[in-house]
């Protein structure tokens, strides 16, 4: 089993920048492939960024490519979302995901853990 736990959200102004973090507990962290994912009320939750097990390669939704940056510290079970060039349509709860076998993935029916979310708001 593994818990995700996300901080570093809060509120911005647009333009500004902000980090998440998310801490995994887990001797088997480093094995794992990791998505970052957001959801606005009242609509579906929408895939952000992902990094597999090595932090080799990662994949960004085009919203965001070119502003965010995933990387992770598996010495440290924790992987970051550096958001930069934040805008007010970033505003959601962001979220963290751990899946265990296969590579990463932009399907979030594919990750088997979840964090709790932490909210980003940006404001104009």
């Amino acid at each position: 089993q593994v818990q995700l736990v996300e901080s570093g959200g809060g509120l911005v102004q647009a333009g500004g920048s902000l980090r998440l973090s998310c801490a995994a507990s887990g001797r088997t962290f480093s094995s794992y492939a990791m998505g970052w994912f957001r959801q606005v009320p009242g609509k579906e939750r929408e895939f952000v960024a992902h990094i597999n097990w090595d932090g080799g390669r990662t994949y960004y939704a085009d919203s965001v490519k070119g502003r965010f940056t995933i990387s992770r510290d598996n010495a440290k079970n924790t992987v970051y979302l550096q958001m930069d060039r934040l805008k007010p349509e970033d505003t959601a709860v962001y979220y963290c995901a751990a899946r265990a076998l296969g590579s990463a993935s932009y399907y979030e029916h594919n990750y088997n853990y979840w964090g709790q979310g932490t909210q980003v708001t940006v404001s104009s």
